[in-house]
């Protein structure tokens, strides 16, 4: 083994044992007692149900993470990468079909070792503690549509990518960049409208009280909002949310049917308030921008390590591609993928800190907020009294204790200045 494999395998090891041990660390930590808000929120016997919940959910992570490795691993040291290559070489003479097929099945190989405990979490953990609402023939409707969203979708990018980099010289990672910059904004502007309804119905909210206070609220902030869609959410699962997708006219919110049924009108406002808080603090165009440079970064790093022939020989290659050069990158660049991702948790925790903080500051009733957010918190079992270390590494948004304490100073700060 080489320098690159040497650092590969013990970037491979770091990044398992940081989350390996971040979720140890938080699963302790469910033995600790929370906070009194906290507690009081929960009660005894939620307490005892998120406990239990946690627990499950983060064995099963664990162990999927273990045998995914180990599996990464055997298949790495016993030659698997040359052998495909080998095998793929024989099939087709195109650089182009080569590269799809070997990536398309290695994509593939993965999504068979995950599918067991993608079952196994959705019709066991999920269906224990009441959240599964999700029948076998959803179930393999949605992961048959996201086969083939990315088998077309995903196999026209990755086409651009393997043609640019075959034929396009030094400006190739700059060409390719370009590409996915273009193709992040077309499926921000159109997903909402074309692949979101594949998986979920979105129904404009029907005339009432509900959304003349939406609309209401949406004119006192000068927020073009033309319509709110409900879905279909209690078709999976129990647990309510509620998000902000889409660019231009074809930007929407949308609430789920859960969320709808639990909360008062009052408390809907005030999450609406904080979904339409990201848009107007610009969080969805400082994600996409950060998001562009992220893709610059990759692609002039990808770009230098193409002709470094020792990555290849890391992984037993006997002729160097396009294509298993990118594969053999894409596990390179995994400590420096953990390190931006903590990064970018962190942004947006304090995204979410933010739009926060608009929605105490402009909802009708700013106090629904925290009521609504423990009704959501509890009601979907989250950890009551996570560890730092796990935020750290994994949370895109603050604990909850940590939101309810920032809405209570924000309030504070509110009826001082009323």
């Amino acid at each position: 083994m080489n320098i690159y494999g040497i650092v590969i395998f013990i970037a491979l090891l770091v990044d398992y044992a940081l989350h390996t041990v971040s979720e140890t660390l938080n699963v302790r930590a469910l033995d600790r007692h929370p906070p009194d808000t906290m507690a009081s929120l929960y009660g005894s016997e939620a307490l005892d149900r998120a406990r239990r919940y946690i627990r499950a959910v983060t064995t099963q992570s664990t162990l999927e993470r273990t045998v995914v490795l180990l599996v990464l691993l055997a298949f790495w040291f016993a030659g698997g990468f040359e052998w495909l290559d080998v095998l793929v070489r024989q099939w087709f003479t195109s650089e182009l079909a080569r590269g799809l097929v070997y990536i398309g099945l290695l994509i593939f190989g993965y999504i068979l070792l995950s599918m067991p405990f993608d079952v196994y979490g959705t019709f066991v953990t999920e269906t224990r503690f009441g959240f599964n609402r999700t029948t076998w023939q959803t179930f393999l409707s949605d992961r048959v549509k996201g086969l083939l969203i990315t088998a077309t979708i995903g196999g026209a990018l990755l086409s651009g990518i393997l043609l640019l980099f075959i034929h396009a010289g030094n400006i190739a990672w700059i060409l390719c960049w370009l590409v996915v910059v273009v193709f992040s904004l077309v499926t921000q502007w159109l997903g909402p409208a074309l692949l979101l309804p594949l998986f979920n119905r979105f129904e404009p909210m029907r005339e009432g009280d509900l959304k003349e206070s939406i609309m209401q609220y949406a004119r006192s902030v000068r927020f073009p909002l033309q319509n709110v869609y409900v879905v279909d959410g209690s078709r999976r699962s129990s647990k309510a949310n509620a998000y902000f997708t889409g660019l231009g006219r074809q930007r929407r919110i949308a609430l789920f049917d859960t969320l709808i049924d639990r909360h008062s009108i009052d408390e809907i406002v005030s999450v609406l308030a904080h979904e339409v808080g990201h848009f107007r603090l610009r969080h969805i165009t400082k994600g996409l921008v950060l998001g562009t440079v992220h893709a610059g970064v990759a692609f002039f790093l990808l770009d230098f390590f193409l002709g470094q022939p020792g990555l290849y020989q890391a992984f037993y290659l006997s002729q160097s591609s396009v294509y298993t050069g990118l594969v053999a990158f894409g596990l390179l660049y995994t400590p420096v993928e953990t390190g931006l991702s903590i990064g970018a948790n962190l942004i947006s925790r304090r995204h979410e800190y933010e739009a926060d903080r608009f929605a105490v500051n402009t909802a009708p009733q700013p106090g629904s907020l925290p009521t609504a957010l423990k009704t959501l918190h509890v009601s979907n079992l989250t950890h009551p009294n996570p560890h730092w270390f796990h935020v750290f590494l994994n949370y895109s948004h603050p604990p909850l204790a940590r939101r309810l304490e920032a809405i209570d100073e924000q309030l504070k700060l509110r009826h001082a200045n009323a």
